[in-house]
């Protein structure tokens, strides 16, 4: 790993990254732009990260504009003399005016990628300060920093979303400590976009075209139960995958009967054939990926994979990926789609300064509760939840900072036996109204992972629940209501203490005194709604779900 680039900025012990350039046409939703968010770095480490959907409860919150002064102001960054400002742009500009006009910040459009910061126009309550912009696909690499120290030498570097700034898919190399563009451009935009801009797609998860943001998450949960159809290929390919057909389905339907004499009246997703179909896609998302990589790969030789945007956050890409063998090791950060963009934007204002970085784990999420740091609990309180689990509860936990990213790991989640599916069936469909065939995911120890699996080296990415695995039939039993039908659970795996001590010390208490080797872990928030923040708003959630219990902070409530 390297911090030695000697490059454009002195050392300086605060860096600020945001991620709010405005949407198009100022929608009362998020259309094109989604998920703003703001990081502060100090002294090597993440002291601030506000995910602006956890703060206004309003899902994939795109209007920083209005709140950015606030934030300013709350955070003690005025004056800006001794901090140093790194903006993300994306493909529709670079400017950001906040709401009263006491920031404003400015850059020329580059015509190609940069591998560094560039100097930008920013004013800053009153002041002029030194300010910079970086292109989104550079900060998404850089997200990756935070979490795993740094690129290791002969490191591959791609981003894979619906769109950036000048591409959907950009590829680097990390080699003697600098960073080298290899490609950067739109030909794999088709291949994202049958995720969040295909009318077919959200046809089958029965989404409208303003929830763009949703779709990939359901869609990977009905792909599971159909079949890769080579006929059905050649049919979508042919029809361009009825990409179009957002005001009428009347063309796919006919297009349906003429080919395969199979007569819809509406898209159900308990229907094999539409099932079939959601398989044939998703499948040709994973073969034209991989064969990129593969492609990458001859090309660079590079070693080490380090992967985000949207596109890294498919758990079956991603386990194809480490399957393959293509690279020693593979990074990816939980905060690999746009919520991380600040984030990436704030270490590559540290790393391009000099400056190290500590190591973060992904509870960043602590903007007005810092009262929650470093909460405490007994074994007696582990004791308790443990009880309740074991007899069939669900407990919601609101354990200090949120999670980054879009995955809860431990201290947002809503928590059950995985042995028990019709547990789950409440927790998902009742309780959180999630669809049928949407799994929940399994929270477990390392050594459990091993057990449920039977294989010896656990990837590193499972502890941010980012790849999926097969699990042992002669163990499916023990966990059940965590693997979907083809087999398959996407485990959140605690390889240690420190990444989650009050998760740890139950799932060691539950092992050791019940045998139960495995927890239900599903994100705290109902239905339309963002993660919960703020232990009020964990409350507020948690009787309007109905929940058996709650643990704040390490402490048991119950709620009847």
């Amino acid at each position: 790993m390297s911090f030695n680039n000697k490059n454009v900025l002195p050392p300086m012990a605060i860096f600020f990254g945001c991620y709010g350039i405005p949407d198009i046409g100022d929608p009362d939703f998020p259309e094109w732009i989604h998920d703003h968010n703001l990081c502060v770095i100090e002294d090597g480490n993440i002291k601030e990260y506000i995910h602006l959907e956890r703060y206004t409860r309003l899902k994939y919150h795109a209007r920083m504009q209005d709140y950015l002064e606030g934030f300013a102001r709350n955070l003690k960054l005025i004056p800006a003399q001794k901090i140093k400002f790194a903006f993300v742009d994306n493909e529709f500009g670079r400017a950001l005016i906040s709401n009263r006009g006491q920031i404003r910040f400015e850059s020329a459009q580059e015509a190609t990628l940069k591998n560094k910061l560039e100097p930008a126009k920013l004013f800053w309550f009153g002041d002029w300060a030194e300010s910079y912009a970086i292109n989104h696909e550079l900060a998404h690499i850089f997200s990756c920093v935070p979490f795993y120290g740094g690129f290791k030498n002969n490191g591959l570097l791609v981003h894979f979303d619906g769109g950036a700034s000048l591409s959907n898919f950009s590829a680097w190399t990390f080699k003697n400590s600098k960073i080298k563009l290899v490609e950067a451009h739109y030909r794999y935009k088709w291949l994202s976009s049958l995720f969040n801009a295909n009318a077919l797609v959200f046809a089958i998860v029965g989404a409208k075209k303003r929830e763009q943001n949703v779709v990939p998450g359901k869609f990977m949960g009905i792909e599971a139960y159909g079949k890769y159809s080579k006929a059905i290929e050649a049919w979508l390919t042919e029809n361009e995958y009825f990409k179009n057909i957002w005001s009428s389905k009347k063309q796919f339907f006919q297009a349906v009967k003429s080919r395969f004499n199979i007569e819809l009246k509406s898209i159900d997703t308990k229907n094999k054939f539409i099932q079939d179909i959601a398989a044939t896609i998703h499948a040709v998302f994973i073969r034209e990926s991989m064969q990129i990589f593969r492609e990458l790969k001859e090309k660079t030789n590079s070693d080490f994979l380090y992967y985000t945007g949207g596109s890294a956050l498919n758990i079956k890409l991603n386990a194809a990926l480490i399957n393959s063998g293509l690279f020693s090791e593979i990074y990816i950060p939980p905060c690999a789609n746009d919520s991380g963009l600040s984030i990436g934007a704030a270490a590559a204002l540290s790393y391009f300064s000099g400056s190290p970085m500590t190591i973060s784990e992904p509870f960043l999420n602590n903007y007005e509760i810092k009262k929650y740091q470093g909460f405490s609990y007994t074994e007696v309180d582990i004791a308790e939840a443990a009880k309740l689990i074991f007899s069939g509860k669900i407990i919601g936990i609101c354990n200090g900072f949120g999670e980054a990213g879009p995955r809860a790991l431990g201290n947002r989640s809503l928590i059950a036996r995985a042995d028990n599916i019709s547990l789950a069936q409440k927790l998902s469909c009742k309780l959180k109204k999630r669809e049928w065939y949407r799994p929940v995911a399994p929270v477990v120890l390392a050594e459990n992972a091993r057990y449920f699996t039977g294989l010896e080296e656990i990837p590193q990415i499972s502890k941010y629940m980012l790849t999926e695995f097969l699990i042992k039939k002669d163990k499916i039993d023990e966990i059940k209501a965590c693997v979907h039908v083809d087999g398959t659970s996407r485990m959140q795996v605690l390889f240690q203490r420190e990444q989650n001590a009050y998760m740890y010390d139950l799932l060691v208490y539950l092992n050791k005194t019940y045998q139960v080797k495995a927890l239900i872990n599903t994100s705290f928030n109902q239905s339309g709604e963002p993660i919960v923040h703020t232990v009020e708003q964990a409350k507020k959630s948690g009787l309007a779900m109905n929940l058996d219990a709650l643990v704040f902070n390490g402490r048991l409530e119950k709620t009847s």
